[in-house]
């Protein structure tokens, strides 16, 4: 694994578990862990269970008792290592979104084709739709049980970054994260609108804003908090907040809003289908509850309350008994569950790299249209 900050402390949550609540057909090895810094290396390696430390990541494409790379660092580094370690036969699991550009997600989806030809798998990271709720809602639209789908709405609601004291990180500097907001957590629910409904965007209208264009250099930082180091500050060069209108292939509108400035909100990803028959709505600030309504239903007066923890749920027999809920690590454990899995059977996982690919052209296409003022076509 590459990286091991946020994303890597959950990856090697996901990597150490999955083994135990799931049969699998292959078991991981947590092999070798890569970073910058030696000494943090080393003691992220020991803390998070990995046998090894090293620095240098192309050291990984030489061994032979490295099967699968497990990309969690910046955006900046994704393309580079990706490409190198599909062409070194090595599998490759990438955090999304999967590139800084277009351009950069092409070379990546290219490799990704060339390696599968030789039986080598990639996969990009878009968690979310492994929640069990969201799962449920995809099953359920897949049913047919909502009828023809005419609406999606989608937020992704946040607020670490309110306060203009919090320091410059790179996820605000865009030659390291590639965007903000919009590729940041917009990335996320743009992937679970398409998963769940089966369908792609194919035009969108969008705004972008940056309402705090200066921050303290930072010092340090750990997951989403940091230090500053003094007065001196850096431009933010990434969106605060990004809100496109959207059509997709199948006829059904969209509207899609991500900030990292909404007031209390933490992690409010929240998703609501409407169809002729039916609507499934979604929050993952109570990841556990599907909400679902149905139009022989309606002398109820509206939604029934699913709690997704029965054993026939996607993914959710393996854990506890019924009613005792999951958390926001579980969807990582599934996530290496169903990469291990394809691996084995030699399927192509999902999301694919072509699948980040066509996404990636979705949050370019927001970029050009908030520049423009004009629709853009995917």
């Amino acid at each position: 694994m590459i990286g091991h900050e946020f994303m890597g402390s959950a990856h090697s949550q996901a990597w150490r578990v999955a083994p135990h609540f799931f049969d699998l057909p292959l078991r991981p090895e947590m092999a070798v862990l890569c970073g910058r810094n030696p000494e943090r290396t080393a003691a992220a390696a020991e803390r998070l269970g990995w046998a090894e430390a090293v620095t240098d990541w192309k050291s990984l494409l030489e061994r032979d008792d490295v099967d699968v790379v497990d990309i969690c660092s910046p955006g900046d580094t994704h393309a580079e290592i990706a490409v190198a370690a599909l062409d070194a036969g090595k599998h490759v699991l990438c955090e999304k979104p999967l590139a800084n550009t277009v351009e950069e997600a092409e070379a990546m989806a290219a490799a990704a084709e060339r390696a599968a030809a030789k039986g080598v798998r990639a996969m990009v990271g878009f968690t979310y739709r492994r929640v069990p709720a969201l799962s449920l809602a995809r099953d359920l639209v897949a049913q047919g049980k909502l009828g023809r789908i005419h609406h999606v709405r989608a937020q992704y609601l946040q607020d670490w970054i309110v306060d203009p004291a919090a320091p410059l990180s790179w996820r605000l500097q865009k030659d390291k994260a590639g965007s903000g907001s919009l590729g940041d957590i917009g990335a996320h629910i743009v992937d679970a609108a398409q998963f769940i409904l089966g369908d792609t965007v194919t035009d969108v209208c969008g705004m972008m804003e940056t309402f705090v264009k200066e921050r303290p250099l930072a010092a340090a930082h750990s997951g989403l908090s940091g230090t500053a180091v003094s007065d001196e500050t850096g431009p933010v060069t990434v969106d605060d907040a990004a809100l496109f209108l959207a059509r997709f292939g199948g006829g059904a509108l969209g509207s899609f809003e991500a900030t990292r400035f909404a007031s209390g909100r933490k992690n409010a990803l929240r998703i609501e289908v409407n169809g002729s028959d039916g609507s499934v709505a979604f929050d993952f600030e109570d990841m556990n509850v599907l909400h679902y309504y149905h139009g022989e239903d309606a002398d109820l007066g509206g939604f029934r309350r699913i709690v997704v923890t029965e054993p026939d749920h996607p993914y959710v027999g393996a854990w506890w008994p019924p009613g005792h809920v999951l958390g926001y690590e579980h969807a990582f454990t599934h996530q290496a569950v169903d990469f291990v899995t394809a691996i084995a059977g030699g399927t192509d996982p999902s999301p694919s790299f072509a699948d980040g690919l066509r996404l990636q052209r979705v949050l370019a296409a927001v970029e050009a249209s908030a520049a423009s003022r004009t629709w853009h076509t995917v």
